[in-house]
């Protein structure tokens, strides 16, 4: 063993090995400054409108972002009307598939580069960009490529046209997974795109820019103009956009469609969740365990899906309780680039005041707030261990509004019709996960559940074939699969 591996500090993990630091060994050269991405050429953006981007693992700047204001939007979507009408809107379907798969592979090849960036700028830990978020986001630009020339077969034999300029707006939570879902069904159906990424996560895109650089996809087919919310309002609120996607918050998506009523924009909007995770008695409770620490802790919460809600059949209850808070103090918190990270950072000084406001809501409610894991969090930085809220109501609200953060709700119930009512009390539906040993009770479960997306003896469980969305103030359309194509197409008479 060299000095330097003796010398190196070791973590102390609860009833584990102490482990050594392990860092990711491609780091990513971060820009210094991000403007946007129009008509095909970079442009640095305004030197008056430039504000700090922060690493959230230590609240240091990461870099410079430029906002566009409405003239740079207004030239994006003039950049993206013009490739519509030129090259791209004259290419055949099995051409536009190519550029789809160029994409793709230079998604792959640049994978670890892409996951360490989005590291570094979301906070989360690299095990999970690595293994779980720049995959999938290639492979939906490879499963959409092999429908650019099919669509015929996607409408049911009916003709179908491109919408035509898509203005699309996403979260910070998973920056490149929800470009692609967006992009990619879009550029299959021949429509073009102006992105515009969270303002707290613009990295990836500009990643993204230069990998539509080296594949050469036309000019202006797609445009990423960064800032902040009315930058997002100047994209979606443009006359010339058809097309209007939207995943963030059911405020946020309300306060749109009160914007576009009248426009004659069609529009899909992916919003808020309070997904409920329901155990059987009957439960493999292990593998339920592991489940519920992946839909909410893993990814720090920052799911609007994440199963935040815990239903647990009261006369197991005790003992899930007891297992799950073992497998949580063993989870390790801290640098999101060390692979051997659990828990990473959250993504910003805002959101990390909104989870500790929930924090001290649940208290106040009279909920025990009980917080474990292996180690103690960073100094600096952004960050919230994994939470409990124990002895919580049907009423309280923290159970009831969204936190976006690595907090759990733990309630009970007594019969499956209890389980159904108390998942279904919610003005959300985005996502449940059902756990039981019998397949009659998953599926008379699943069935009753008001949601847009049920997963079994599973959660967080994702293809790019399978559609995701979901219902009443969780959203309307559908991301994903054969459906996520028909938001992008219009049918001809």
């Amino acid at each position: 063993m060299s000095p330097t591996e003796q010398e190196r500090p070791r973590l102390k993990i609860a009833g584990a090995l102490d482990l050594a630091p392990s860092p990711e060994s491609c780091p990513v050269g971060v820009p210094e400054h991000i403007g946007h991405f129009i008509g095909g050429q970079k442009v640095p953006g305004r030197e008056e409108d430039r504000y700090d981007n922060l690493d959230p693992s230590t609240g240091k700047v990461l870099n410079t972002v430029s906002t566009a204001n409405e003239s740079e939007v207004d030239r994006a979507v003039k950049a993206a009307r013009a490739a519509l009408q030129g090259p791209w809107g004259k290419m055949s379907g099995l051409e536009r598939g190519k550029y789809l798969y160029r994409i793709a592979r230079r998604m792959q090849e640049r994978g670890r580069e892409l996951a360490a960036a989005e590291t570094r700028d979301n906070g989360k830990p690299i095990r999970e960009t690595r293994d779980f978020d720049i995959p999938t986001a290639a492979h939906h630009f490879f499963y959409y490529a092999g429908w650019a020339d099919k669509l015929d077969y996607a409408l049911a034999g009916r003709k179908g046209r491109p919408v035509g300029v898509c203005g699309q707006v996403i979260p910070w939570n998973f920056p490149l997974l929800m470009a692609s879902w967006k992009l990619a069904p879009a550029l299959a159906a021949g429509n073009t795109c102006v992105l515009k990424p969270s303002e707290t996560t613009p990295l990836t895109a500009a990643l993204l820019a230069d990998i539509l650089l080296e594949v050469d996809l036309p000019p202006g087919v797609i445009n990423f103009v960064n800032g902040f919310g009315q930058t997002g309002a100047a994209v979606l609120g443009h006359p010339d956009v058809d097309k209007v996607a939207f995943t963030g918050s059911t405020p946020v998506g309300r306060a749109i469609m009160r914007s576009i009523a009248g426009s004659g924009k069609s529009a899909t909007m992916e919003l808020g969740g309070k997904g409920a995770q329901i155990i059987y008695a009957d439960a493999a409770i292990d593998q339920a365990v592991e489940g519920i620490i992946n839909g909410i802790f893993f990814n720090q919460g920052h799911v609007c899906c994440a199963g935040s809600r815990l239903l647990v059949e009261e006369s197991i209850a005790e003992e899930v309780l007891e297992k799950l808070k073992l497998r949580v103090q063993a989870l390790r918190i801290g640098a999101p680039l060390d692979k051997n990270t659990d828990i990473g950072a959250i993504n910003s000084k805002k959101q990390l005041d909104t989870v500790n406001r929930y924090l001290e809501i649940g208290a106040s409610e009279a909920a025990e707030v009980w917080q474990g894991c292996a180690n103690d969090p960073p100094a600096e930085g952004y960050w919230v261990k994994p939470t409990l809220l124990i002895g919580v109501s049907q009423t309280d609200r923290v159970v009831r509004e969204e936190i976006f953060g690595p907090v759990l709700s733990v309630l009970t119930f007594r019969t499956p019709e209890e389980a159904v009512k108390k998942a279904n009390d919610s003005e959300y539906g985005l996502a449940c996960g059902v756990w039981s040993e019998k397949t009659s009770r998953l599926f008379e479960t699943a069935h009753a559940l008001n949601a847009g997306v049920v997963w079994a003896n599973g959660y967080n469980l994702f293809d790019p074939s399978s559609p995701f969305g979901g219902v009443r103030h969780s959203g309307f359309g559908r991301e994903g699969g054969v459906h996520g194509l028909h938001p992008y197409l219009r049918l001809e008479a």
